[in-house]
């Protein structure tokens, strides 16, 4: 066995136990962990191991001997191939317990601290079509099934328009049906695919850097908004107004029709030019009577719907006075901001996304709230005592970061700063247990509050109120 360490292993009867990070399953063999995919804890199975690491191996299923009684039948056509919603296959009260799980194990185990005693996951109310945003991928290299490629025949159709293939940044499923957003969101892509596929309109080669059709972005809002962006690659102005007038033409309730030239060769859009072809250059979210203004490169929580849930407890473990001065840090478009400002005395936001602060602004005049003020900037380089100087020491202090955490300085500053309450949501609670570690010489956890806003995914959003010691 250890001889050849290319060679695969097959290991039979193994029992997965539970769930690990990036929705994979674990089980043990001789006091390895080994990493599967696919699997649901209680499944007997049969696996081949194919990665060898030092720490850990990695392996597929092969054959289950005893399904778990945590399973259930997958509704998507695309489960396993398709990374967007691995635990599909797995029931969904079983889903929270383990999200609850991977939370408090990861703020113990990483963050070494003292934990409250903590409230259970709030769950979703959707468990499917509960995004507000959607984007896919247009490529001439289609992922074939295993039936295709034994066929060994000339396949000529090879485009596609999906998701990439876990780990393979030129390979795409082409979605015939997904359980991710309301429609019209499949059949508009099922539509502009169909039309590209008559007009002989060139899908993207990510490797050769040519082809029109890039991405596309669909956006909806409970308003009855519905965005849609088309990415092309090449500047063709003949074949662009063809497909933009047959969305336009096709889809009647799309009421902000944008699209982007993208030569560079990443797909992001933050440094582009977006142009509207019809419509608004915006749609418009509302949340418990305050509307949002959101563009095509503003954030927006992607479950509306759990990020009211999300919000409303945000307010309320934040237990904001009407003498509090309040700072929003990584506020987005302002929607914490706002959502808190008629408790407070004054709202300080930051964020680094330009078109984001603008929104803000936009949100707050609509909304006739005039105590909030926001800014634009790096978090590590603006927040700084000359700020904190500027604007006043914060009674305090929400923390909504992306997934990477806080730089650093942006700890150091919130330690420096005092503020006597803290509340940090998170959507990565790996990275927020490392920033909570940093903390614990000056707070404790008073709270935590798990909540699901990604039902059949492994990811999950957690709320921790920090008490200054």
């Amino acid at each position: 066995m250890g001889k050849n360490r290319r060679q695969p292993i097959l290991i039979e009867n193994i029992e997965i136990i539970d769930t690990a990070s990036k929705g994979k399953s674990v089980a043990k063999h001789d006091g390895r962990a080994i990493f599967v995919q696919g699997g649901v804890p209680g499944d007997i199975c049969d696996i081949t191991v194919l990665k060898r690491r030092k720490k850990y191996w990695e392996a597929r299923i092969e054959k289950i001997h005893t399904y778990s009684e945590k399973r259930t039948e997958p509704k998507c056509e695309h489960f396993g191939t398709c990374g967007g919603c691995k635990w599909q296959n797995m029931k969904y009260e079983s889903q929270l317990s383990f999200k609850q799980n991977e939370v408090l194990n990861n703020l113990k185990r990483i963050g070494g601290i003292d934990l409250p005693r903590h409230q259970e996951i709030i769950g979703s109310k959707n468990k499917y079509f509960y995004r507000n945003k959607m984007e896919y991928t247009f490529s001439n290299k289609r992922w074939l099934t295993i039936e295709e490629i034994q066929s060994e025949e000339d396949i000529k159709d090879k485009d596609a328009c999906g998701f990439h293939v876990p780990g393979m940044f030129d390979k795409v499923i082409n979605l015939h049906n997904c359980y991710l957003q309301q429609e019209p969101s499949n059949a508009i892509r099922l539509s502009v695919k169909k039309f590209a596929d008559k007009n002989n309109l060139a899908y993207f080669d990510i490797r050769n850097q040519q082809g029109l059709l890039r991405n596309l972005m669909i956006r909806s809002s409970s308003t009855k908004d519905i965005m849609v962006l088309v990415q092309f690659y090449e500047n063709d102005k003949k074949n662009i107004n063809l497909m933009m007038e047959h969305i336009k033409t096709t889809f009647h309730e799309i009421t902000s029709l944008l699209y982007i030239i993208n030569q560079k060769a990443n797909n992001t859009i933050y440094d582009q030019e977006v142009i509207c072809y019809n419509g608004e250059d915006h749609i418009m979210e509302e949340m418990d009577g305050l509307y949002f203004k959101i563009g095509a490169k503003s954030f927006f929580q992607t479950n509306s719907e759990q990020a009211k849930v999300l919000y409303r407890i945000t307010k309320e473990l934040a237990n904001i006075t009407s003498d509090d001065l309040v700072y929003d840090l990584y506020t987005g478009t302002g929607t914490i901001a706002q959502y808190i400002a008629t408790s407070a005395k004054k709202v300080v936001g930051i964020d680094s996304v330009e078109e984001g602060i603008k929104a803000a602004y936009l949100n707050a005049e609509r909304n006739n709230i005039d105590n909030c003020t926001f800014y634009t900037g790096d978090m590590k380089e603006i927040f700084t005592d000359e700020f904190i100087s500027k604007n006043g020491i914060p009674d305090v202090i929400i923390t909504d970061p992306p997934r990477d955490g806080m730089h650093k300085k942006v700890v150091e500053q919130i330690l420096k700063i005092s503020a006597k309450r803290i509340v940090y949501v998170s959507c990565n609670s790996a990275t927020q247990a490392r920033d909570l570690a940093l903390m614990d010489e000056k707070y404790k956890v008073s709270h935590i509050q798990p909540v699901d806003m990604f039902p059949q995914t492994h990811h999950v959003e957690n709320i921790v109120v920090l008490e200054l010691k």
